[in-house]
Parts: structure tokens; C-alpha cells; sequence
């Protein structure tokens, strides 16, 4: 995976592709937009923990941490839609992970599958 069009991608899925909850999302895309949410995340939350004893600073970064997290909501809730249309599931299935922990496991086992070969009825 080549650092520039993993950066790319997120930068299309945030711009681009914001509120965009109809057609397809592959595995790769997909992936490489969680891999960076994912980073940005544990960096920010490290900042906050090694920044403890300096209240304003770790404010300010938590402060950060929640717009940043708030800011991405809806293209994550996007991309997850679409790479479930992608596998020939329906958007609503995002909200199986609302089922403490099963949830989150059934939701990564789904967006691990293959795409479905051919056109679906998510496709444009």
C-alpha cells in the first residue's frame, strides 16, 4: 500500500464522498479510511495522555479528539453504508454495531467480506 493514495482516499471519502450513502465502497477503500481514522485517533489520544499533567494542553486536545471524531461521523457512517451495499447488505446493517461487543465483531467480520461480483441493486 502506497502512503500517498492511502491519504488520497481519505482525503476523497471526506471531501467528495461526505454524505455520499448511495453506490459501492470496496474492502480496500474501506479499510485504508478506517486505517487512517484509526491513527489520527490513538496519535491524538497519545498527546492527551502524555500531555496529563498539563490541563490546557490536554484539554485543548481532547477538544480536538471530539471535533476531529465529530467532523468524520457522518463519512464514517458513509463509507461503512456503502461497504455494506458492497457486499449486497443494506445500510441498516451499520447499526448491528450498536450490540455491545457481538456487534462490533459481527459488523468487522462483515466488512471483511469480499465484495459481491458483478453489478447489485446498491450500484448507481
Amino acid at each position: 500500500m502506497e502512503t500517498n493514495s492511502i491519504i488520497q482516499n481519505f482525503k476523497e471519502i471526506v471531501t467528495n464522498k461526505y454524505a455520499q450513502f448511495t453506490g459501492r465502497a470496496n474492502k480496500t477503500e474501506f479499510w485504508k479510511y478506517i486505517l487512517v481514522y484509526i491513527i489520527v485517533s490513538v496519535v491524538l489520544s497519545m498527546f492527551i495522555n502524555i500531555l496529563g499533567g498539563v490541563k490546557l494542553l490536554r484539554m485543548l486536545f481532547m477538544i480536538i479528539q471530539g471535533l476531529f471524531a465529530l467532523a468524520l461521523l457522518i463519512p464514517s457512517i458513509a463509507v461503512g453504508v456503502r461497504r455494506m451495499h458492497d457486499i449486497g447488505k443494506g445500510g441498516g446493517w451499520i447499526l448491528v454495531n450498536m450490540i455491545p461487543l457481538i456487534g462490533s465483531i459481527w459488523f468487522i467480520l462483515l466488512a471483511i467480506k469480499d465484495s459481491e461480483p458483478g453489478p447489485n441493486r446498491f450500484d448507481k
